[in-house]
């Protein structure tokens, strides 16, 4: 017992310390928590999950994985893909299918995975992990269209990776049950459609008590948490591995009701899911084992650069044919397409489970996820600046600061921030307010919301009131 609690304790530390040191350096958190995760687990040994954990590893990941796609969904919100001019749509309807279909022939004709474990598996990789995306684009400045497609992408493809690994996962188990085709496929389509439903359900059951005051302030948090644990082990009891559906149609349910309620509870869930993602990282990356990486050999190399420079550049610009998006954001689209936490933690699960039901392959899904994600990260986190700039796409203006009130302090404050270098806009609803920051003539950009923009000649509001000002005159 005292080892377990020992082994629990270290994996946080693992965890969080790699989160801290990829804040301080600005290096990718997923990578520096790959490298802890060897280190204490096939290097040192000190970690060992299969025999620390022993039956409780699998439910354990199950539950982090879950909890982790609910969060994402809860980040998805439908009226902001309108930034990206139908792109995500076309990712998701076009890309997603081809990119399924290109990845499970590489997976067959190159990795040399058999035929079923190869599908499960290049339904796990059309995702592009947010957990690695959302990081680069705040450490690069990139064009506003590009950035938008490639952040929705990301959060949308999350769930929907999930759901190919589990309706792949579930004809392959029905199949072994004896089941036809036929009734494989019907089979598979009641039980997406079942859990989908049980987790729209309890999305409107939740956004209906929450407003209401059934469930307190200081309870609201813990019963959502609980209650997204319950409905994927009650979904997963009536259909196996069915649960991650449910509870991914319960977080993109919620996160487009418009309730303050869940919006407040945000911070909390993203906490939760540092704290698990750090875990299941660590934790599957602890449980590699190295001798697995040489059955790879020459394949494993062509792998990933046929999944690198033909699956998903192929995927990107047939889905994006035709679009409104200039061909240089298609392209720079098609090469950033980094590989995070959720692919492993999926890979990992159902690793687990495929060798349950008899492909030797399954073993080996964990340490090829690994490597797809290293070399992802490694390829387009550290291209991703160089290649913007290649294409023209990188931000033309700079980020500057919005000052609200003009106030003497605020203004000084204006001041001292445009020496630094630094664009100022200043905004106040009192036009007179205003009239001190338009006597600076500081070069200081003023904005009036109550009244149009004002204080300087390239504003409408300004010239309108120049020109009644010399009409008083006359």
């Amino acid at each position: 017992m005292e080892h377990i609690a020992f082994v629990i304790a270290l994996v946080g530390l693992i965890g969080i310390a790699a989160q801290w040191i990829a804040w301080r350096t600005g290096l990718p958190a997923i990578a520096l928590m790959l490298l802890a995760g060897l280190v204490a687990g096939p290097v040192t040994r000190l970690i060992q999950p299969e025999r620390d954990f022993g039956h409780l590893l699998e439910p354990a990941v199950s539950i982090a994985v879950a909890i982790i796609l609910f969060e994402g969904g809860l980040s998805l919100n439908f009226r902001e893909f309108r930034r990206s001019e139908g792109a995500v749509q076309r990712l998701v309807l076009f890309g997603v299918p081809v990119g399924w279909l290109l990845g499970a022939l590489a997976c067959y004709y190159v990795a040399g995975l058999v035929w079923p474990v190869a599908i499960l598996f290049a339904g796990i990789l059309v995702v592009t992990g947010p957990t690695v995306i959302l990081p680069l684009l705040r450490q690069t400045s990139i064009a506003s269209r590009p950035r938008a497609i490639l952040k929705w992408e990301a959060i949308v493809n999350d769930p929907i990776g999930a759901l190919c690994a589990v309706v792949t996962y579930e004809y392959l188990r029905q199949a072994q049950a004896g089941s036809s085709i036929a009734q494989n496929i019907v089979l598979v389509l009641v039980a997406t459609l079942a859990a989908g439903l049980i987790g729209y359900g309890v999305a409107r059951a939740i956004a209906w008590a929450l407003p209401r005051g059934y469930v307190p302030e200081y309870l609201k948090a813990p019963v959502l948490l609980v209650t997204v644990i319950g409905t994927f082990v009650l979904t997963n009891s009536i259909q196996q591995e069915s649960g991650l559906l449910a509870v991914t149609v319960m977080g993109i349910a919620l996160a487009n009701m418009r309730l303050a309620s869940v919006r407040q509870l945000l911070s909390f869930k993203e906490n939760i899911t540092v704290l698990l993602v750090s875990g299941v990282f660590v934790l599957l990356s602890a449980s590699l084992d190295l001798a697995v990486l040489r059955q790879f050999e020459w394949r494993f190399g062509l792998f990933l650069l046929v999944l690198l420079f033909l699956v998903r550049p192929l995927s990107v610009l047939l889905s994006l044919a035709f679009s409104r998006v200039p061909w240089r954001e298609r392209l720079f689209v098609a090469w950033i397409a980094p590989r995070g936490i959720v692919a492993v933690a999926i890979s990992g699960l159902f690793a687990l489970r495929l060798d349950e039901l008899g492909y030797g392959d399954g073993g080996i899904l964990v340490a090829l996820s690994f490597a797809v994600v290293a070399a992802t990260i490694v390829a387009h986190g550290f291209s991703i600046a160089p290649v913007a700039r290649l294409l023209g796409l990188t931000a033309k203006e700079k980020p500057g600061i919005l000052i609200v009130g003009a106030t003497p302090w605020s203004l000084s404050l204006a001041d001292h921030v445009r020496r630094l270098g630094v664009p100022v806009v200043v905004s106040d609803t009192s036009w007179q307010r205003l009239s001190a920051a338009r006597a600076r003539r500081a070069g200081l950009s003023r904005r009036d919301p109550g009244r149009g923009d004002g204080g300087g000649s390239r504003f409408p509001s300004v010239r309108r009131a120049r020109r009644r000002v010399r009409q008083r005159s006359l």
